[in-house]
Protein backbone atom coordinates (compact mmCIF):
# COMPACT_ATOMS: atom_id res chain seq x y z
CA UNK A 1 0.00 0.00 0.00
CA UNK A 2 1.16 3.25 -1.00
CA UNK A 3 0.73 5.85 2.43
CA UNK A 4 -0.77 9.50 1.62
CA UNK A 5 -1.22 10.03 5.18
CA UNK A 6 1.42 8.43 6.91
CA UNK A 7 4.87 9.60 7.06
CA UNK A 8 7.78 8.33 8.34
CA UNK A 9 8.90 7.03 11.09
CA UNK A 10 11.01 9.99 11.90
CA UNK A 11 13.73 10.60 14.57
CA UNK A 12 11.76 13.35 16.51
CA UNK A 13 13.84 15.37 19.06
CA UNK A 14 11.11 15.45 21.77
CA UNK A 15 9.33 11.83 21.13
CA UNK A 16 12.19 9.31 19.81
CA UNK A 17 10.75 7.44 16.72
CA UNK A 18 7.45 8.63 15.91
CA UNK A 19 5.12 7.55 13.30
CA UNK A 20 3.00 10.93 11.80
CA UNK A 21 0.09 11.56 10.73
CA UNK A 22 -1.35 14.38 8.87
CA UNK A 23 -4.71 15.14 8.98
CA UNK A 24 -5.12 18.55 6.92
CA UNK A 25 -3.86 19.36 3.72
CA UNK A 26 -0.48 21.44 3.56
CA UNK A 27 -0.98 23.93 5.35
CA UNK A 28 -4.55 24.50 6.79
CA UNK A 29 -3.88 26.20 10.73
CA UNK A 30 -5.75 28.30 13.18
CA UNK A 31 -2.25 30.53 13.60
CA UNK A 32 0.10 31.69 11.01
CA UNK A 33 3.10 31.74 13.25
CA UNK A 34 6.39 33.84 12.27
CA UNK A 35 8.66 30.62 13.22
CA UNK A 36 6.87 27.37 11.67
CA UNK A 37 9.16 25.18 9.92
CA UNK A 38 6.54 24.03 7.24
CA UNK A 39 5.58 27.68 5.87
CA UNK A 40 3.25 30.30 5.56
CA UNK A 41 -0.31 29.26 6.02
CA UNK A 42 -2.14 28.73 2.83
CA UNK A 43 -5.72 28.39 4.75
CA UNK A 44 -5.78 30.41 7.97
CA UNK A 45 -9.09 29.37 9.35
CA UNK A 46 -10.61 27.65 12.73
CA UNK A 47 -13.28 26.13 11.09
CA UNK A 48 -13.60 22.08 11.51
CA UNK A 49 -14.64 19.50 8.62
CA UNK A 50 -13.10 16.32 7.53
CA UNK A 51 -10.59 17.56 5.66
CA UNK A 52 -8.74 14.51 4.91
CA UNK A 53 -11.15 11.37 5.04
CA UNK A 54 -11.49 8.77 7.92
CA UNK A 55 -12.36 6.33 5.87
CA UNK A 56 -9.18 6.72 3.83
CA UNK A 57 -7.02 7.00 6.75
CA UNK A 58 -7.83 4.25 9.10
CA UNK A 59 -6.65 1.53 6.53
CA UNK A 60 -3.47 3.16 6.33
CA UNK A 61 -2.84 2.64 10.10
CA UNK A 62 -4.19 -1.20 9.97
CA UNK A 63 -2.06 -2.19 7.10
CA UNK A 64 1.28 -0.44 8.82
CA UNK A 65 0.24 -1.04 12.19
CA UNK A 66 -0.71 -4.48 11.24
CA UNK A 67 3.39 -5.13 10.18
CA UNK A 68 4.30 -4.69 14.19
CA UNK A 69 6.58 -1.65 13.73
CA UNK A 70 8.79 -0.52 16.56
CA UNK A 71 7.35 2.84 17.20
CA UNK A 72 7.70 5.44 20.37
CA UNK A 73 4.44 7.40 19.62
CA UNK A 74 2.11 7.52 16.54
CA UNK A 75 1.81 11.13 16.61
CA UNK A 76 -0.77 13.82 15.15
CA UNK A 77 1.43 16.04 13.43
CA UNK A 78 2.26 17.07 9.83
CA UNK A 79 1.64 19.98 7.80
CA UNK A 80 -1.15 21.80 9.94
CA UNK A 81 -3.16 21.94 12.77
CA UNK A 82 -4.52 18.38 13.16
CA UNK A 83 -7.66 19.05 15.67
CA UNK A 84 -9.00 21.28 12.79
CA UNK A 85 -9.91 17.72 11.05
CA UNK A 86 -13.32 16.78 12.88
CA UNK A 87 -12.60 12.92 12.39
CA UNK A 88 -10.10 12.94 14.97
CA UNK A 89 -11.96 11.40 17.86
CA UNK A 90 -12.66 8.62 15.38
CA UNK A 91 -9.41 8.13 14.47
CA UNK A 92 -8.60 8.04 18.22
CA UNK A 93 -11.36 5.64 18.82
CA UNK A 94 -10.04 3.48 16.33
CA UNK A 95 -6.13 2.95 17.75
CA UNK A 96 -7.50 2.82 21.48
CA UNK A 97 -9.36 -0.06 20.26
CA UNK A 98 -7.16 -1.78 17.61
CA UNK A 99 -3.62 -1.17 18.39
CA UNK A 100 -3.39 -0.14 22.10
CA UNK A 101 0.08 -1.14 22.55
CA UNK A 102 1.19 2.08 20.57
CA UNK A 103 0.89 5.51 22.63
CA UNK A 104 -0.45 8.55 20.93
CA UNK A 105 0.74 11.63 20.90
CA UNK A 106 -0.63 14.98 19.66
CA UNK A 107 1.10 17.72 18.57
CA UNK A 108 -1.04 20.93 18.34
CA UNK A 109 -1.48 24.76 18.81
CA UNK A 110 -3.72 24.13 21.42
CA UNK A 111 -5.77 26.71 19.75
CA UNK A 112 -9.30 24.62 20.03
CA UNK A 113 -9.69 23.66 23.48
CA UNK A 114 -11.08 26.66 24.77
CA UNK A 115 -14.13 23.69 23.36
CA UNK A 116 -14.75 21.32 25.70
CA UNK A 117 -16.24 19.20 22.74
CA UNK A 118 -12.81 18.90 21.48
CA UNK A 119 -11.21 18.23 24.59
CA UNK A 120 -13.66 15.48 25.11
CA UNK A 121 -12.34 14.26 21.45
CA UNK A 122 -8.69 13.62 22.14
CA UNK A 123 -8.63 13.01 25.97
CA UNK A 124 -7.91 9.23 25.37
CA UNK A 125 -4.56 10.45 23.62
CA UNK A 126 -1.28 9.53 25.68
CA UNK A 127 0.54 12.68 25.48
CA UNK A 128 -0.15 16.31 24.05
CA UNK A 129 2.11 19.05 23.40
CA UNK A 130 0.65 21.92 23.07
CA UNK A 131 1.87 24.97 22.25
CA UNK A 132 2.04 28.65 23.89
CA UNK A 133 4.38 31.49 23.07
CA UNK A 134 3.18 34.41 24.32
CA UNK A 135 0.60 35.50 27.24
CA UNK A 136 0.20 38.99 26.46
CA UNK A 137 -2.04 39.71 23.27
CA UNK A 138 0.22 42.21 21.56
CA UNK A 139 2.99 38.85 21.10
CA UNK A 140 0.43 36.95 21.10
CA UNK A 141 -0.41 38.49 17.67
CA UNK A 142 3.18 39.58 16.87
CA UNK A 143 4.35 36.00 16.63
CA UNK A 144 1.23 33.51 16.32
CA UNK A 145 -1.17 35.42 13.99
CA UNK A 146 -3.83 33.53 14.92
CA UNK A 147 -7.23 33.41 12.86
CA UNK A 148 -9.88 36.44 13.61
CA UNK A 149 -11.73 35.74 16.48
CA UNK A 150 -8.72 33.91 18.79
CA UNK A 151 -7.40 35.97 21.48
CA UNK A 152 -4.56 34.42 24.07
CA UNK A 153 -6.51 34.72 27.51
CA UNK A 154 -9.10 32.30 25.72
CA UNK A 155 -5.72 30.16 24.65
CA UNK A 156 -4.89 29.88 28.19
CA UNK A 157 -7.58 29.10 29.85
CA UNK A 158 -8.28 26.38 27.57
CA UNK A 159 -5.23 24.70 28.30
CA UNK A 160 -5.79 25.14 31.83
CA UNK A 161 -9.37 23.69 31.78
CA UNK A 162 -7.39 20.90 29.76
CA UNK A 163 -4.86 20.01 32.49
CA UNK A 164 -7.69 19.60 34.70
CA UNK A 165 -9.38 17.24 32.66
CA UNK A 166 -6.48 15.28 30.97
CA UNK A 167 -5.53 12.13 32.84
CA UNK A 168 -2.28 11.96 30.82
CA UNK A 169 1.03 14.26 29.97
CA UNK A 170 0.98 17.65 28.97
CA UNK A 171 4.49 18.81 27.78
CA UNK A 172 4.27 22.42 26.87
CA UNK A 173 6.29 24.23 24.66
CA UNK A 174 7.75 28.03 24.09
CA UNK A 175 9.06 29.24 21.38
CA UNK A 176 11.53 31.45 22.09
CA UNK A 177 11.93 34.51 19.27
CA UNK A 178 14.79 37.32 20.24
CA UNK A 179 13.85 41.14 21.33
CA UNK A 180 10.01 39.51 21.06
CA UNK A 181 9.13 37.27 23.74
CA UNK A 182 12.22 36.97 25.76
CA UNK A 183 11.78 40.27 27.61
CA UNK A 184 11.12 39.96 31.02
CA UNK A 185 8.24 41.59 30.87
CA UNK A 186 6.88 38.53 28.58
CA UNK A 187 8.58 36.16 30.44
CA UNK A 188 6.89 37.19 33.82
CA UNK A 189 3.97 36.55 31.88
CA UNK A 190 4.19 33.59 30.43
CA UNK A 191 5.32 31.98 33.67
CA UNK A 192 2.45 33.38 35.39
CA UNK A 193 0.56 31.58 32.77
CA UNK A 194 2.14 28.42 32.83
CA UNK A 195 2.21 28.21 36.77
CA UNK A 196 -1.85 28.04 36.06
CA UNK A 197 -1.57 25.57 33.03
CA UNK A 198 0.57 23.06 35.03
CA UNK A 199 2.41 20.90 32.59
CA UNK A 200 4.42 18.26 33.43
CA UNK A 201 6.70 19.53 31.23
CA UNK A 202 8.10 23.23 29.94
CA UNK A 203 10.20 22.52 26.89
CA UNK A 204 11.76 25.54 25.28
CA UNK A 205 12.41 25.86 21.87
CA UNK A 206 13.97 28.04 19.59
CA UNK A 207 14.61 28.53 15.87
CA UNK A 208 16.50 25.45 13.86
CA UNK A 209 15.11 24.97 10.65
CA UNK A 210 14.28 28.26 8.40
CA UNK A 211 10.95 29.60 9.40
CA UNK A 212 8.48 31.64 7.61
CA UNK A 213 9.70 34.50 8.27
CA UNK A 214 13.22 35.10 6.94
CA UNK A 215 14.51 37.22 9.52
CA UNK A 216 14.14 35.74 12.38
CA UNK A 217 16.59 34.40 14.39
CA UNK A 218 17.91 31.24 17.05
CA UNK A 219 18.64 32.64 20.62
CA UNK A 220 22.25 32.08 21.72
CA UNK A 221 22.79 28.96 24.13
CA UNK A 222 23.64 31.54 27.12
CA UNK A 223 19.91 33.38 27.02
CA UNK A 224 17.69 30.24 26.65
CA UNK A 225 19.64 28.78 30.04
CA UNK A 226 19.01 31.89 31.39
CA UNK A 227 15.38 31.82 30.43
CA UNK A 228 15.18 27.87 31.49
CA UNK A 229 16.56 29.10 35.20
CA UNK A 230 14.18 31.90 35.11
CA UNK A 231 11.16 29.29 35.00
CA UNK A 232 12.48 27.31 37.67
CA UNK A 233 10.96 25.49 39.74
CA UNK A 234 8.64 24.60 36.72
CA UNK A 235 10.01 21.63 35.23
CA UNK A 236 11.68 23.32 32.27
CA UNK A 237 13.83 21.70 29.95
CA UNK A 238 15.81 22.77 26.30
CA UNK A 239 14.97 21.08 23.43
CA UNK A 240 17.67 19.50 21.77
CA UNK A 241 18.73 17.85 19.13
CA UNK A 242 18.14 13.65 19.35
CA UNK A 243 21.98 12.27 20.91
CA UNK A 244 22.01 9.35 19.01
CA UNK A 245 20.87 8.05 15.24
CA UNK A 246 18.44 5.90 16.21
CA UNK A 247 17.66 3.49 13.22
CA UNK A 248 14.02 3.82 12.52
CA UNK A 249 12.06 1.57 10.13
CA UNK A 250 11.16 2.36 6.90
CA UNK A 251 7.47 1.83 5.81
CA UNK A 252 8.36 2.63 1.77
CA UNK A 253 10.94 0.75 0.21
CA UNK A 254 11.45 3.84 -2.23
CA UNK A 255 13.78 6.02 -0.54
CA UNK A 256 13.66 8.93 -3.31
CA UNK A 257 10.00 9.10 -2.26
CA UNK A 258 10.89 9.01 1.50
CA UNK A 259 13.33 11.99 1.35
CA UNK A 260 10.89 13.90 -0.54
CA UNK A 261 8.11 13.18 2.15
CA UNK A 262 9.82 14.45 5.00
CA UNK A 263 11.58 17.32 4.25
CA UNK A 264 7.98 18.02 1.96
CA UNK A 265 6.57 19.07 5.60
CA UNK A 266 9.75 19.82 6.91
CA UNK A 267 13.33 20.88 6.19
CA UNK A 268 16.11 18.67 7.05
CA UNK A 269 20.03 18.87 6.85
CA UNK A 270 21.98 15.65 5.60
CA UNK A 271 22.27 14.76 9.15
CA UNK A 272 18.96 14.68 10.11
CA UNK A 273 17.96 12.48 7.27
CA UNK A 274 20.33 10.30 7.87
CA UNK A 275 18.98 9.59 11.34
CA UNK A 276 15.40 9.36 9.94
CA UNK A 277 15.61 7.52 7.26
CA UNK A 278 18.61 4.94 8.55
CA UNK A 279 20.93 5.60 5.34
CA UNK A 280 24.51 6.00 5.37
CA UNK A 281 25.90 8.95 4.05
CA UNK A 282 27.33 8.10 0.64
CA UNK A 283 24.04 6.40 -0.21
CA UNK A 284 22.34 9.45 1.29
CA UNK A 285 24.17 12.04 -0.91
CA UNK A 286 23.58 10.13 -4.10
CA UNK A 287 19.99 10.54 -3.59
CA UNK A 288 20.33 13.97 -2.92
CA UNK A 289 22.75 14.40 -5.93
CA UNK A 290 19.61 12.72 -8.23
CA UNK A 291 17.00 14.89 -6.56
CA UNK A 292 19.00 18.00 -6.88
CA UNK A 293 19.73 17.75 -10.21
CA UNK A 294 15.88 17.17 -11.42
CA UNK A 295 14.86 20.24 -9.52
CA UNK A 296 13.14 18.52 -7.16
CA UNK A 297 14.56 19.74 -3.52
CA UNK A 298 16.79 22.85 -3.17
CA UNK A 299 18.97 23.96 -0.06
CA UNK A 300 18.90 26.97 2.35
CA UNK A 301 21.95 27.94 4.57
CA UNK A 302 20.90 28.16 8.37
CA UNK A 303 23.48 28.54 11.36
CA UNK A 304 23.12 24.45 12.10
CA UNK A 305 24.18 24.08 8.38
CA UNK A 306 22.53 23.25 5.09
CA UNK A 307 18.98 22.54 5.30
CA UNK A 308 16.96 20.30 1.78
CA UNK A 309 13.54 21.52 0.84
CA UNK A 310 11.17 20.77 -1.63
CA UNK A 311 11.06 23.51 -4.55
Amino acid sequence: MVYKYLFGPVLSRRLGISLGLDLVPHKVCSLNCIYCEVGKTTLLTAERKEYVPVKHVIPELRDYLSQKPKLDYITFSGAGEPTLNSGIGEIISFLKTEFSEYKIALLTNGILFSSRRIRNEIIDVDLILPSLDAASEIVFQKINRPVEGVNVNDVIKGLVDLRKEFSGEIWLEIFLVPDINDTKQELTLLKSAVTRINPDKVQLNSLDRPGTEPWIESINREKIVQIAEFFKPLPVEIITQPKQKNKAENFNQNITEQILETIRRRPCTADDLEAILALNTIDLNRYLNILLEKGKIETIKQERGYFFRTT
